[in-house]
């Protein structure tokens, strides 16, 4: 696989695959930029290596063709500003505009295509499509991650028109930072998975109970292992089918010698709201008509002193409803357990991109761990052991 660092673009046209799948508030101005400052060091090694960079990606899932509200326009002044120069935009991603303005693009300047999702022949995979889109550059860099784990057309059909293919740094960092966790971990290794549903995580908590010492489960996913051992959760989330997975993962882990650390109290509301009623309960004494929606202090105690022991962690899903500030507690507190392990305790973390990366990067910790991924499902499948089309198109 070639690297950005091995490869010189002087006098290149670098297509280059980004993940500029933004959050946008209502006058289309960006919430996080958190994925297009990651793919500027890309950029700028391009540019500097007195090559052209020409950018592709898709902005949310738009139904029926072209929209005002998916339009990457709304990202040229921003990218403007993050980069310190006047970056280009084509109205289309295949079409005339799009065509004439990559031939004409000189060395040091940035051009940036519209809405590749605007067609639907790009999550189709669609050959025609794919090559379309090649003949815009003379070499490809695939540097969107998060989408690597999708066979779409700019993310991985389109690299069997390249000779040239070169993994971009967001790319690189991510494989790198997935296999340190995966293949080279320093022990204690402590995995901390959260989030609503058993089912999202099913293969990759199996897959870590051959790697981890200590599992720590937290989030929504909880209740559904209180109820399948006899206890009480309310109006709390469950998976009533996955209730026999539930006490087959606990076995397991005790076959396999892994610490698994549950709740020991929860944080209930009487609705789902910031401003519901709360109580703190001992895990599996939810009364019918409350919610578990954070973990309890009790827990917050234990789980940070596993935290505080490990040499590698990886964190993936909250601990609770934290876009409720009120149910936010839990998921702050481990951010800071893992926060502190990084620094005083020299440990590596690695934050597992989606709702944790908002997290970490919400309270103002994301330069303060090992490694934030952008990448939500494609960390996922990659950690699972499933081969990722972005990836294996690099090869």
């Amino acid at each position: 696989m070639k690297t950005l660092d091995t490869y010189d673009f002087l006098g290149k046209k670098a297509l280059i695959r980004v993940d500029f799948n933004v959050p946008l508030n209502d006058k289309y101005e960006i919430t996080d930029d958190t994925r297009i400052t990651a793919t500027i060091p890309t950029i700028k090694k391009i540019l500097k290596d007195g090559g052209s960079c020409i950018l592709m990606s898709h902005l949310g899932r738009p139904k029926d063709g072209p929209t005002e509200k998916y339009s990457l326009k709304h990202l040229v002044n921003p990218l403007s500003v993050i980069l310190g120069l006047q970056v280009k935009f084509a109205d289309d991603c295949i079409g005339a505009s799009a065509i004439e303005q990559a031939a004409n693009l000189k060395a040091g300047e940035v051009l940036l295509l519209e809405n590749l999702r605007f067609y639907k022949e790009e999550e189709k995979g669609d050959v025609v499509f794919a090559e379309k889109l090649s003949k815009l550059g003379n070499v490809w860099v695939n540097d969107a991650f998060g989408t690597a784990h999708r066979a779409h057309a700019s993310t991985a059909v389109i690299g069997q028109f390249f000779t040239d293919r070169v993994c971009g740094y967001v790319m690189q960092a991510e494989v790198e930072n997935a296999e340190k966790i995966l293949n080279n971990a320093e022990r204690p290794f402590t995995a901390i998975m959260g989030g609503a549903k058993i089912s999202d995580k099913i293969l990759l908590i199996e897959r870590l109970l051959d790697k981890v010492d200590n599992l720590i489960i937290g989030g929504g996913m909880t209740y559904t292992f209180t109820k399948a051992q006899g206890g009480a959760i309310g109006k709390s989330l469950l998976e009533a089918d996955k209730m026999p997975l539930a006490l087959e993962l606990i076995e397991k882990a005790k076959i396999k010698g892994v610490n698994l650390i549950m709740p020991l109290d929860n944080v209930c509301g009487d609705k789902f709201s910031n401003d519901a009623n709360r109580m703190t309960v001992a895990t599996g004494q939810i009364s019918e008509e409350w919610e578990g929606f954070d973990i309890g202090p009790e827990s917050v105690k234990l789980f940070t002193e596993t935290i505080s022991k490990s040499k590698t962690i990886l964190w993936n899903g909250p601990m609770g409803v934290f876009e409720f500030p009120n149910f936010a507690t839990g998921t702050n507190a481990i951010a800071e357990a893992v926060v502190k392990a990084t620094e005083e305790n020299g440990a590596f973390s690695l934050i597992g991109g989606g709702d944790s990366a908002s997290a970490i990067n919400n309270a103002g910790y994301g330069d303060r761990v090992s490694y934030v991924s952008t990448g939500g499902g494609a960390l996922l499948e990659y950690m699972e052991g499933k081969t990722l089309p972005g990836v294996a198109a690099l090869a």
